[in-house]
């Protein structure tokens, strides 16, 4: 995967929402070095990285019954937020001077455990508020061919997707991703993602979803089948198909 690609890719999936919710202004260029403006070249982005919270597009309770408003409310404004915090500590701490996530994510494996796992949180959450929305339908257009072309149909992606994430073993997230134009499903531990150079399972995420108990504990306890299951009825279409190459 060609770095030119991955950094479009993540300039453009950072960029797909343009709303303000919750009071708070949109970050366009989240987890990437800040810019007075989103139209720059990568010769002029190698100011100092630094990690942003991207604004929710919705309120916290817009996704109920789906997903609980006081989740919402936790799951962003603490755990998010700490990720945010605390790889921006580490950045410092460890004088980590890459000019972007993507070299940040290229060289994961020489940096600490800090930066690797709040970079990794960080990154993931602003990807994961994106993936959903109120008033969810069912994929269409472009996503709905390519879906179809490598799953063979919407209800055999869903189920096999919903395997990645039911069976990711404690902490981690499960993901649809297009990797050299040919979709795949699988999942990383923890807060990795497929953009890390160590991940097992690399490719352009379009879909991904949390299964960390925190995502879900308060209103589903141990049920993550059901968790995951009503998450069907928040994703965020467009984004997923703004993702495709």
């Amino acid at each position: 995967m060609k770095k030119t690609n991955r950094r479009k890719f993540i300039k453009k999936s950072l960029q797909a929402s343009v709303y303000t919710a919750i009071g708070a202004p949109v970050i366009l260029n989240a987890c990437t070095p800040k810019k007075e403006s989103v139209e720059t070249t990568e010769e002029d982005s190698l100011s100092p990285l630094s990690f942003s919270q991207i604004a929710l597009a919705y309120p916290y309770d817009s996704l109920e019954p789906n997903i609980d408003t006081l989740t919402m409310d936790i799951h962003y404004n603490k755990h998010h937020a700490a990720y945010i915090k605390n790889v921006n500590e580490a950045i410092t701490e460890d004088e980590i001077e890459y000019a972007d996530v993507i070299d940040f994510f290229d060289n994961i494996s020489k940096l600490s455990i800090k930066a690797r796992n709040n970079g990794g949180g960080a990154w993931n959450h602003n990807f994961f508020w994106q993936c959903m929305h109120p008033g969810s339908g069912e994929p269409s257009g472009k996503i709905l061919e390519a879906i179809n072309g490598s799953f063979g149909s919407v209800e055999k992606f869903k189920e096999e997707f919903t395997k990645a994430a039911m069976t990711r073993f404690g902490s981690g997230w499960a993901w649809l991703v297009e990797d050299a134009g040919a979709l795949k499903i699988g999942s990383t531990p923890n807060q990795d993602n497929p953009l890390m150079v160590l991940s097992d399972f690399k490719g352009n995420p379009l879909l991904g979803i949390d299964v960390w108990e925190h995502a879900y504990y308060l209103h589903y306890q141990n049920k993550r089948n059901e968790y995951v299951g009503n998450w069907w009825n928040v994703v965020n279409w467009d984004f997923v198909a703004s993702n495709l190459g």
